[in-house]
């Protein structure tokens, strides 16, 4: 069978003949038309995958009477997406927001995609999809997706970016625990965002930095003058957190040392060429600051033992 978006898949019943079910389709996922496809079924307006069998045959929009083609609705579900399935200039993937968050909450868990995908009822080339092209999946999808990662709708969707992490409801009967150094390091892990308490001369601040970790040292690219600056010569705190707003758990890691400028040409150009992203910051942040610590803890708070 060969479908294009917005031929209507039917599928009937092998003794009757009559239609048991009939929607529109709104994504391919093979060039050759074959399965799996997204429907729109027309009693619930939901798409799911559909493997079709023998019973089901496809009715091209242009051949059914009385029924104009209907364009894919800007916004619904994986229509969007599929409807734009070409590959990018280069061949490189082209993810959207929810696909990115998808795919970061998937691999915090340390779940691969056929897992993910079994946990969330669907196809593994189906959440490949979602996590490499612009899409926007059904409310249906979210949910499964959601409590297959542990998480929200609302986060995949990136709601409350702009509000403060930890408005989530605490646990019932929460345990704070201390981490051991091991425990610390990986969860600094080789690199990520931390904060930076310094002392300048407007007062104490504390500054958000990019880091790496380079032989159990915290190194962050600034620019002289900067407020991480003062950070050089003095001993400072680095601390770098995370909370599981879905689960109301989270841990923190605190590292304490002497903070001083990498000089030696070599170390620096280790460092530039190791460096996992460049300072979202932006703009020329060419010295770079490594802390030793003298000083390394971590907390984390988890339900209690049972």
């Amino acid at each position: 069978m060969r479908a294009h978006l917005g031929d209507q898949l039917v599928i009937e019943s092998p003794t009757t003949g009559t239609a048991r079910r009939d929607g529109e389709i709104v994504g391919l996922h093979h060039p050759d038309g074959t399965p799996p496809y997204d429907v729109r079924w027309s009693d619930t307006d939901e798409v799911t995958l559909v493997f079709p069998g023998p019973d089901a045959h496809i009715r091209h929009t242009e051949h059914v009477p009385g029924r104009a083609h209907e364009p894919s609705r800007p916004g619904t579900d994986e229509a969007s997406a599929v409807a734009s399935d070409a590959t990018p200039p280069g061949g490189a993937a082209n993810p959207g927001d929810i696909g990115r968050r998808v795919c970061t909450e998937r691999e915090r868990q340390g779940l691969s995609r056929e897992e993910a995908a079994r946990r969330a009822r669907m196809a593994p080339d189906y959440l490949a999809y979602l996590e490499e092209r612009p899409a926007d999946p059904s409310l249906a999808t979210l949910i499964r997706l959601a409590a297959a990662l542990g998480t929200s709708v609302e986060a995949l969707r990136g709601a409350g970016i702009d509000l403060p992490p930890g408005q989530g409801h605490a646990l019932l009967h929460p345990q704070l625990r201390d981490l051991g150094p091991d425990e610390c390091r990986a969860r600094l892990s080789t690199h990520g965002v931390g904060r930076i308490a310094v002392s300048t001369p407007d007062g104490p601040a504390v500054v958000p930095v990019n880091y790496e970790v380079i032989d159990d040292a915290i190194a962050f690219r600034t620019a002289p003058e900067s407020v991480p600056a003062a950070a050089v010569g003095t001993d400072v705190a680095f601390e770098v957190d995370h909370l599981d707003e879905a689960m109301s758990q989270g841990w923190s890691v605190l590292v304490v040392g002497p903070a001083s400028v990498v000089t030696e040409p070599d170390a620096v150009r280790r460092l530039a060429e190791h460096a996992h992203t460049e300072p979202w910051a932006g703009g020329e942040r060419e010295m770079w600051v490594s802390i030793r610590p003298t000083r390394l803890t971590g907390r984390r708070i988890s339900p209690a033992d049972r």
